[in-house]
């Protein structure tokens, strides 16, 4: 957690400390290589993609973002051209376009942060705002030698400016692929693009250099990963580097984003390999685009049916058993909006009726499904409070999951309704928690309830009265 935390720094130093380099226009690197380079014959030759890109897909709903191919444009230009003729007559202020690091390693990702991007067509503003508000909400910042050979990027912007003459651009480089770093990404770009007119582009070719039987049948099953939304085995084998997606953070941000922005689906508009056109030295290399839609996002309060409770408490006690006896962590995929939703939650354990083990997130980090895994294990493994859960004792194990709503800070602790409301006390950085039930099971009253959290948070037990902030929020308990 150091490490990483003196990189976060060490990269806000490098944003302030670079800024200037980023004040002049980056000149076009593959103009005449990836791309026509003189500016008719490009337009003309976009404009003969477009042409002919067809799909049999019509995606409906609001387009959050495209996953499009970044090869030379005889080889994918026609498959990115079926995901960005739908951009035609949208009204569409920034793109940020995302892509992978092929020429330096580095960790996070590193954010353009202002000057143009120019190509045969014109110089493409960036969006200077929108950049600096990403890197602060992220952390990232900007890296000139990710950005200075890197064709992932430059070879999506002439499309951009055929279809989107208006819009400005915030490039991103994403380096080595984590889930830390992607969904720190992607939650930086859902809060500060939330009330904006954007859109993001995830450039990604497919897998690289196998007979082309073998990488159509691999390309197939990595298109059913995406379009059926299993991030979290997209993120496995992105992490291990299997040969699927040499962009696959970049399409991985994309689809946690649009989760963020509402009910999120994917279109995808079209497949093709090198094979047609010769390809780049032995096998060939996939490529596909798709549209990545949201429709509105429920309003409702948020609730779980009986046997989405049922399967939430199957998967606390197969993820504790599956790590005390195997120390492997347990792999799940869904569908089901509920479960992908971040929420913050605590797992309790009891055994023969007294507590176990009891751990969780106030904070909504992680989808549900994933809340739910990790602090079953940290329950049954991490509580300083007992020795670590054996195997032995598993068979008598009983679990209790809390899904938190999000905190409220309040200014009268009157306002404070036992059985209703959790606890947070917080002061000076510390805080202590207490779950709605505890209380009840107790038989406090408030003002006992309130001097027992200030208590696990380490404060004396009248630091309510005494300027220590009081937070509450609600919970689905169910055992």
């Amino acid at each position: 957690m150091k490490e990483k935390i003196i990189i976060v720094c060490l990269s806000l130093l490098f944003l302030a400390a670079s800024i200037s380099l980023a004040q002049e226009i980056r000149k076009p690197v593959w103009a005449g290589q990836f791309y026509e380079k003189d500016k008719a014959a490009l337009s003309a030759q976009i404009d003969d993609f477009l042409a002919v890109a067809k799909s049999d897909v019509f995606p409906s709903g609001k387009i959050q973002a495209l996953i499009v191919p970044h090869a030379g444009y005889v080889y994918s230009g026609k498959t990115a051209a079926s995901g960005y003729r739908l951009l035609q007559g949208k009204d569409i202020e920034t793109v940020v376009i995302l892509g992978p690091s092929h020429h330096i390693g580095f960790e996070g990702c590193s954010i353009y942060p202002e000057g143009g991007f120019e190509t045969p067509l014109g110089v493409v503003e960036i969006d200077k705002s929108a950049a600096q508000a990403i890197a602060r909400a992220s952390g990232f910042g900007f890296i000139p030698e990710a950005h200075a050979q890197e064709h992932s990027l430059e070879v999506q912007v002439p499309f951009i400016q055929k279809m989107l003459p208006r819009a400005k651009i915030v490039p991103i480089v994403m380096g080595v692929p984590e889930e830390s770093s992607i969904r720190t990404l992607a939650n930086a770009l859902a809060n500060v693009l939330k009330d904006k007119k954007a859109l993001i582009i995830a450039s990604t070719d497919m897998s690289h250099y196998l007979e082309k039987e073998k990488a159509n049948a691999l390309d197939k099953n990595t298109i059913e990963l995406v379009q059926t939304l299993k991030i979290s085995t997209l993120l496995r084998k992105i992490e291990r580097g299997e040969n699927i997606l040499c962009g696959g953070a970049a399409v991985v941000a994309a689809l946690l984003y649009a989760q963020k922005m509402g009910e999120a689906k994917v279109a995808v508009l079209s497949y093709a390999d090198s094979g047609p056109t010769g390809g780049p030295g032995s096998g060939v290399v996939g490529y596909f685009s798709a549209a990545v839609t949201t429709g509105p996002a429920a309003q409702t309060e948020f609730s779980l049916s009986p046997d989405e409770k049922k399967e939430l408490l199957r998967l606390a006690r197969q993820a504790v058993e599956l790590f005390v006896r195997e120390k492997k962590v347990v792999e799940y995929e869904t569908a089901n909006p509920n479960f992908l939703s971040e929420k913050g939650a605590f797992v309790t354990l009891k055994k023969k009726g007294e507590l176990r083990g009891c751990i969780g997130y106030i904070e909504p980090l992680f989808p549900l499904h994933e809340t739910v895994a990790r602090c079953a294990i940290y329950a049954a493994t991490e509580d300083t409070r007992f020795y670590p859960v054996t195997p032995a004792e598993l068979k008598d194990l009983e679990y209790e999951i809390s899904v938190l709503t999000p905190l409220k800070k309040i200014d009268n602790p009157a306002a404070v309704q036992v059985g209703k409301h959790g606890l947070v006390i917080a002061q000076g950085g510390q805080r202590g928690l207490l779950l709605p039930q505890v209380p009840v099971e107790n038989n406090w009253g408030r003002e006992e309830f309130l001097a027992q959290a200030c208590l696990k948070a380490g404060f004396a037990p009248d630091a309510w009265k005494k300027g220590a902030e009081i937070y509450t929020f609600e919970a689905i308990v169910f055992h």
